[in-house]
């Protein structure tokens, strides 16, 4: 059986084949489930290994104890305007549907030149473009088409990877477009003939899903195709496990007209291309906590799942489709509603989603640019030292010769976070609290420095101390020897005693430890050990 990187014990049989029982039920999160026993395969770890990036507190994952604390969701500031808007005549879409933005696309930072490059949808239903830029808000383009027009193929999604640890220099980037063909070629999106997925009965296109690979994010060469799959099915990479997953649009066996998720592993994205109906495994779907848009009050359905891992988790970003159906869409002109939440995965296949409010919303407001259809951008987020900003489309409705189209109108919007802002432990105004974690494990060379990500009020601080298994002080790493910190700072460095900011802690520490963070006025967002010094622009305490 497979152990994973934070000491969770695999089943043998991974992906799991979880059982379609309920449409609304909330699916398990076994390593959450403290009655299981210690041990057993995909339960709670006895000992939680803390050696891979930051530890967040997104669940109960870490904690043992908690008193006088409760988690607070971050919520992230958006920019009011577009930072990306249609302008090139592919774009524009001949007055149709215009639209610049990515769907699903992506957008990552390349270390090799420190640029970010965003693949974007060029005209609804047309080409696909790539731009780049050095802050994430002023972006040139490169190319609004940078595959080749085939008369009849009209794309539909697509989704982009930088494999930063590709052994062949060709394969860089990776690329999966979804394609209708039809026997005409009608060049823009209501000229389309109408097919199954618009009118029940009728005879749909040939359905293709592409993919390429690039040494550049702009010269791509086709590789093959995939087995069929639905639009709006996208791919993600997790370095945890070294695995390429396909997330893959399916229905649920109970019911047929309600979206799910279903995933594909492999070893080499292109090489597991070809999978079997066998190897799809129902993965996640919304369920009865997921509310219904309170105006337009349909079900809530999961549109996509999309990932990537941060620090110590995979980060979901849930696509809800909340409604009106495409026809209903369709005749007033709207864009869909789909708002954005977030999920936190400890083994990559099981979700917390304790937060079941928005972490990206539609504005449903007649005009303007994010009226809804919202999609996040593959890769999610770029970081920089202080900040995690997240790329999305949204869809303003708005047609230059339709008047209105639930199409038209996709531009690009950004998003700022705290990071690891996703949720911090506080206690209620200025009162006190701590947490205890559960036991923890290092594997350190050396001497190492204990980093914290913290806000602290006016008069609060943070006091840590390190515990044996059992929680009791050990000597020299008590609370009452720890240097209180009381800034407000992503990468913090815990002092004990007067020697320890300089020399940090003797990786003699016990093999088996608990932290316990003491606060007052203040909130922890994470924390974590490394080699590395502190940071001379921290906040002072």
């Amino acid at each position: 059986m497979e152990k994973l990187y934070n000491g969770i014990l695999l089943p043998e049989i991974w992906p799991p084949v979880l059982p379609e029982t309920s449409l609304d039920r909330p699916l398990p999160v076994p390593y959450l489930d403290r009655s299981l026993p210690d041990g057993a395969p995909g339960a709670h770890p006895e000992v939680i290994d803390i050696t891979a990036g930051r530890q967040l507190f997104a669940d109960d994952f870490l904690i043992a104890q908690m008193s006088g604390l409760s988690r607070v969701w971050g919520t992230p500031a958006v920019r009011e305007n577009p930072v990306f808007v249609p302008s090139t005549p592919r774009e524009m879409n001949g007055g149709f549907c215009p639209c610049a933005c990515p769907f699903n696309g992506g957008v990552f930072r390349d270390p090799l030149d420190g640029k970010i490059r965003m693949w974007y949808h060029s005209g609804w239903f047309d080409g696909t473009g790539l731009a780049v830029s050095s802050d994430g808000i002023n972006w040139n383009r490169v190319s609004d088409s940078i595959l080749p027009h085939e008369p009849g193929w009209m794309r539909d999604g697509d989704a982009v990877w930088l494999d930063e640890d590709s052994a062949d220099p060709d394969r860089r980037y990776k690329m999966m477009v979804f394609y209708r063909i039809f026997d005409e070629d009608p060049r823009y999106y209501p000229f389309m003939p109408r097919h199954y997925h618009d009118v029940p009965g009728s005879v749909p296109p040939r359905e293709v899903t592409r993919l390429y690979a690039s040494p550049d994010g702009l010269n791509w060469t086709l590789i093959g195709e995939t087995s069929p799959c639905g639009d709006n099915s996208t791919f993600f990479y997790n370095p945890f496990r070294k695995k390429w997953v396909y997330s893959l649009r399916t229905f649920s066996s109970l019911d047929s007209r309600v979206r799910t998720r279903g995933m594909a592993e492999a070893d080499d994205l292109f090489g597991g291309a070809r999978w079997k109906p066998e190897d799809v495994r129902f993965w996640q779907r919304a369920d009865l906590l997921d509310a219904p848009d309170p105006e337009l009050g349909y079900y809530s359905q999961l549109y996509n799942l999309d990932c990537a891992a941060y620090e110590s988790v995979m980060l979901g970003m849930f696509t809800l489709f909340l409604g009106p159906p495409n026809p209903i869409a369709e005749a007033a002109g709207t864009p869909k509603i789909c708002d954005l939440f977030l999920g936190f995965s400890r083994d990559g296949f099981h979700f917390s989603r304790e937060n079941r409010n928005a972490f990206l919303s539609s504005s449903r407001v007649p005009g303007r640019w994010d009226y809804g259809y919202l999609h996040p951008a593959n890769g999610l987020f770029t970081a920089e030292k202080d900040t995690l900003t997240f790329y999305y489309s949204a869809f303003s409705g708005d047609s230059p010769k339709l008047g209105h189209n639930l199409y038209a109108g996709g531009s690009v919007g950004a998003a700022v976070l705290r990071r690891d802002g996703f949720a911090s432990l506080a206690p209620e105004g200025s009162g006190k609290g701590f947490v205890l974690t559960e036991k923890l494990t290092l594997r350190a060379d050396g001497p190492v420095f204990l980093h914290i990500n913290a806000l602290c009020g006016s008069g609060g601080c943070i006091r840590a101390e390190i515990t044996d298994d059992k929680g009791v002080p050990l000597p020299g790493y008590s609370a009452d020897e720890c240097t209180p910190f009381g800034g407000d700072s992503t990468d913090a460095v815990i002092s004990f005693g007067p020697d320890t900011e300089e020399g940090g802690i003797p990786a003699a520490l016990p093999e088996v430890f608990r932290l316990r963070f003491a606060l007052s006025g203040a909130s922890l967002y994470s924390f974590w050990f490394s080699s590395e010094p502190p940071r001379r622009d921290q906040a002072p305490g």
